[in-house]
């Protein structure tokens, strides 16, 4: 039996599980090849490894490449990362190993450009012998539910008393005709990051995690301080779409396959406003100069920032290396997702990674084992141990990633990891890529100004329908 999984975006890893017998100018390569050679080291080293990367720049005369090496660092960087993840997967083999005897996993690294091309060949190919994939994305999903790739999990899920409502409704969005083909075993949500630091300087009392709309732009303005040489910017808006539009699928009552976008007009009213009065960051700015959010947080002129749960185990990381500087954002907090009026307190917007057993799998019985167990309390359990969000958020799960060394001790933080409700960015359907294609698209045009707020959302509308009538 095999397993394809996505340890990272476009990184795939595959697991083989046998039951005894199953089975301008630019940087030279050695330039490259001493850089990575650096990170590697560095990264284990109490000291940044960007800054010896800067070492090296200057060492190598790098410093007139532009663009280029800053690319290449943060490729560095998104490698170390995926190390990381690699090493869950590992622990997840050794956990399954030792309840399971008998089992044996073989993990198989594999690279690819894009996660979905590659996945696709290997499951329409007569030869593939994987059992069971990793889902990382709704589009994707869809594609192979509708290729007829992936198993209907239901008459599992009944036999084996499997309890969806452990996935605070997450499970009830990638249902296709009444039928489950996917299990999650990780979710990534969104919270409110905030520097506690700068809230302390202005005697002002931090966000909680029971917030509306109106209380959270209300606190923003005040944590606002637009001198010149002293700025700080009480809300951050990353360049993503998910970070203004989807603030409006918090009620429940909409998603983006709705056809028609009105509800998302107050929220880009808020955030453009915020903008205007130098509550935010412009997004012409941050898409001209590149600014990662997490760059503009570490910077320390932050107080508030929506962002999704993994920034979590990046500040905790960065935090202890020393990539980035404790003075400036090392005091932080998190609370739950506003919410808008009415609305219940840890309703919040989130993506899932799922697994999924192949119509292609000889051993479909055990390829459901690995998926029920990854997927449940236990896998939860090996998930949580390496600060990674688990699908599934047990008190003992919840317990693992606050006292994790460098959480937040504060009660409040703790809280903000459970949720109430978790609405997909993406939810499924058969046309979602397009659709989402069309609101990423008008979304920039509205934050950039090249259309109003009314005419972007009148051409989502009319786009979306257009593609809803095919």
């Amino acid at each position: 039996m095999c397993l394809l999984f996505n340890t990272l975006y476009d990184k795939i890893t595959q697991l083989s599980i046998h039951n005894t017998y199953i089975g301008d100018k630019y940087m030279s390569i050695l330039d490259a090849i001493i850089l990575g050679i650096v990170q590697g080291v560095a990264e284990f080293l109490p000291i940044s490894s960007s800054g010896h990367l800067a070492i090296l720049h200057n060492l190598f005369n790098m410093s007139d490449l532009g663009s280029n090496h800053m690319f290449f660092d943060v490729l560095l960087h998104f490698g170390t990362l995926i190390a990381i993840c690699f090493m869950y997967w590992s622990d997840i083999k050794a956990a399954y190993e030792a309840s399971h005897e008998g089992v044996t996993i073989e993990m198989v690294d594999l690279g690819s450009t894009e996660y979905m091309t590659v996945l696709a060949t290997e499951l329409s190919g007569s030869g593939s012998d994987f059992d069971v994939v990793t889902i990382k994305d709704v589009p994707g999903y869809a594609t192979l539910v509708q290729k007829g790739s992936i198993l209907a999990l239901d008459d599992y899920i009944s036999k084996d008393g499997v309890d969806l409502s452990r996935y605070a409704g997450v499970t009830d969005q990638v249902t296709v005709d009444g039928s489950l083909y996917e299990l999650p075993f990780r979710n990534d949500f969104w919270v409110l990051f905030y520097n506690k630091d700068l809230f302390d300087a202005k005697g002002i009392a931090y966000p909680t995690n029971d917030m509306t709309f109106d209380e959270y732009d209300a606190l923003a303005r005040q944590m606002t301080d637009t001198t010149f040489g002293a700025q700080v910017y009480g809300a951050h808006y990353h360049t993503w779409r998910s970070a203004v539009q989807l603030f409006g699928v918090l009620d429940g009552k909409h998603t983006i396959l709705d056809g028609n976008y009105d509800f998302f007009k107050p929220y880009y009213e808020m955030v453009l406003n915020q903008e205007a009065d130098g509550v935010c960051r412009k997004y012409t700015d941050l898409k001209t100069e590149g600014l990662h959010y997490s760059a503009a947080f570490s910077d320390g002129d932050v107080a508030m920032m929506n962002m999704g749960s993994w920034f979590i185990a990046t500040l905790i990381t960065n935090l202890k290396s020393g990539e980035y500087d404790s003075s400036l954002c090392g005091n932080w907090g998190i609370v739950k997702y506003p919410h808008a009026d009415g609305v219940e307190a840890g309703s919040t917007l989130g993506t899932i990674t799922g697994l999924a057993v192949t119509t292609a799998s000889d051993t479909p019985d055990a390829a459901w084992d690995f998926v029920k167990w990854v997927s449940g309390e236990e896998g939860a359990a090996v998930m949580a141990s390496s600060g990674n969000f688990p699908a599934i958020m047990t008190d003992e799960v919840v317990g693992m990633i606050s006292s994790l060394d460098g959480f937040p001790g504060d009660d409040a933080s703790k809280e903000a990891l459970t949720v109430s409700n978790l609405y997909l960015e993406v939810p499924y359907a058969p046309n979602v890529s397009e659709i989402n294609s069309v609101l990423d698209s008008y979304h920039g045009s509205i934050m950039s100004g090249e259309l109003s707020i009314d005419a972007g959302i009148e051409a989502m509308n009319a786009a979306v329908a257009d593609i809803l009538q095919k």
